[in-house]
């Protein structure tokens, strides 16, 4: 299994025939412009085969439409995600909407949606704000990992039930404060609730207001026995 971040939420995950993008936040993303890969959507998008998003801020949403009108990926989302993107389309896209609490199958490898606690809404051009039901976490069990991608969230209690029930390995953590979990509280959430072996931060060095850097979350797990991965934009590395 391989992992590429993408800046921001945004990640490349690829296994056996399946590429999957979680929260690809591309166009606007400052971090991803400035990669290697130069703002190159086409590039890094290539060979998508499914796209899961978290929750419905534009910021996550991204360029879900495009890559999924471009490439004939399969959308996996929360059923009003699904809904609002089918409707945007002038080609016809393909979705397995899913809620929290459930599990998606789609044969190489499973999708669970756990809760986050934030907000869910996008921002269309003009301004106006449509509902996009409840944000989440999502559980990815696939050639022996299981991925638990936070989405945006705060840190909350039933994390330790996350963890008794998935049993996650590879923890993607937001650190990036003002919207989700600070670095301190990422890594409390981290060192209190989960035995991950890998833990990876993002949602930060986005935008100004966001912390600029992991350097504090790393000072905080120095004491856990996970190992904290802070990877480049772009760079591809190996987990499993």
């Amino acid at each position: 299994m391989k992992i590429f971040w993408l800046g921001h939420s945004a990640f490349r995950i690829e296994f056996g025939d399946n590429i999957l993008l979680i929260d690809p936040f591309l166009t606007g993303n400052d971090t991803f412009a400035e990669s290697h890969y130069a703002g190159n959507i086409n590039a890094v998008t290539s060979g998508c085969t499914h796209i899961a998003l978290t929750h419905g801020h534009n910021d996550h949403i991204g360029d879900s439409l495009e890559i999924l009108e471009r490439t004939g990926a399969i959308l996996i989302a929360n059923y009003e995600i699904c809904s609002y993107l089918t409707s945007k389309s002038t080609m016809g896209i393909k979705t397995e909407p899913g809620n929290t609490g459930g599990t998606i199958d789609l044969g190489s490898f499973t999708i669970s949606f756990v809760q986050a606690l934030h907000s869910s809404s996008y921002e269309e051009s003009d301004g106006n704000i449509i509902y996009m039901g409840n944000p989440n976490g999502l559980i990815i069990n696939a050639q022996g990992a299981t991925i638990y991608h936070m989405g945006d969230t705060d840190i909350f209690g039933d994390m330790a039930l996350i963890n008794r029930l998935y049993h996650p390995d590879i923890g993607i953590v937001p650190i990036g404060d003002r919207f989700t979990m600070s670095s301190q509280t990422a890594a409390l959430a981290c060192k209190t609730y989960f035995d991950f072996e890998v833990a990876i931060p993002c949602h930060y060095g986005t935008f100004d207001i966001l912390e600029p850097n992991a350097d504090a979350f790393l000072d905080a797990m120095k004491e856990s026995s996970t190992r904290v991965i802070v990877p480049k934009v772009g760079e591809k590395f190996k987990v499993k």
